[in-house]
């Protein structure tokens, strides 16, 4: 089981969203790179970052800061957030990240999903972002009527890396994972899923372990890292157990 540490990137600096409101920001360092190697000598294994006011421009915003992290630690980068063409994905893969994360365009433009897993095999994961089993778009500022699983399904059929799976309500709530929501997914699809979102506790990565067999690969964590309630080493102790 994969634990990645996440480093949401606003304006610089590294912080953390409570249910993914904007108004609602703790800055946790202002130094993300050195957070970054922190993460990587604490045993992590791949490290998420998102681009926070990217998500909200739809445009790379921090992607000189996403550049500097990839090159300073060793382990594989993920990034998500306002990537929307093929030119950007282009363009954080030249900068040294191993996996882009596709989230709004993935749902309102399929056959952009399909073209760039075609184009860039093993290198694209969907996030999917949801409220109440529906998907949320445009950086959490928009709840549609697509059905989580059934988007998901398209997702694996056009052939992407892993999906992200993200309950908005439990996002920096410290208040555990959406086990029930997290585990229907995996065992729908046949393709790698990552809970983000309320991970705080060893008790949840217990009750992740549970979920391994089902599809769950791993988890996204963030605000628990921060805020001292879970401790990384003994987490990945834990998840490698």
């Amino acid at each position: 089981m994969l634990l990645i540490p996440a480093i949401d990137l606003k304006n610089g600096e590294c912080v953390r969203l409570r249910q993914g409101r904007m108004d609602d920001v703790t800055v946790f360092s202002n130094d993300p790179v050195a957070m970054a190697q922190r993460w990587a000598d604490e045993g992590a294994e791949r490290l998420h970052v998102v681009d926070l006011d990217g998500a909200m421009k739809g445009e790379p915003i921090n992607l000189k800061v996403v550049e500097a992290i990839a090159k300073a630690i060793s382990i594989p980068v993920q990034i998500g957030g306002g990537i929307r063409d093929e030119d950007t994905v282009q363009r954080y893969l030249d900068a040294g990240v191993e996996y882009v994360i596709i989230g709004t365009r993935a749902v309102n433009a399929p056959h952009f999903l399909h073209d760039l897993c075609l184009e860039y095999p093993r290198h694209i994961i969907v996030g999917l972002d949801a409220v109440d089993g529906r998907v949320a778009l445009n950086g959490w500022t928009k709840v549609t009527g697509h059905d989580v699983i059934e988007t998901a399904l398209h997702c694996e059929r056009d052939g992407v890396e892993a999906i992200i799976y993200t309950d908005i309500g439990r996002d920096g709530m410290m208040n555990g994972f959406n086990e029930d929501a997290t585990g229907n997914l995996a065992r729908a699809l046949k393709t790698p899923v990552f809970a983000s979102g309320g991970v705080s506790s060893l008790a949840d990565i217990e009750r992740l372990k549970t979920l391994e067999d089902d599809g769950v690969a791993g988890a996204i964590i963030g605000r628990a890292l921060y805020e001292g309630s879970l401790d990384f080493k003994a987490a990945v102790k834990l998840a490698k157990g």
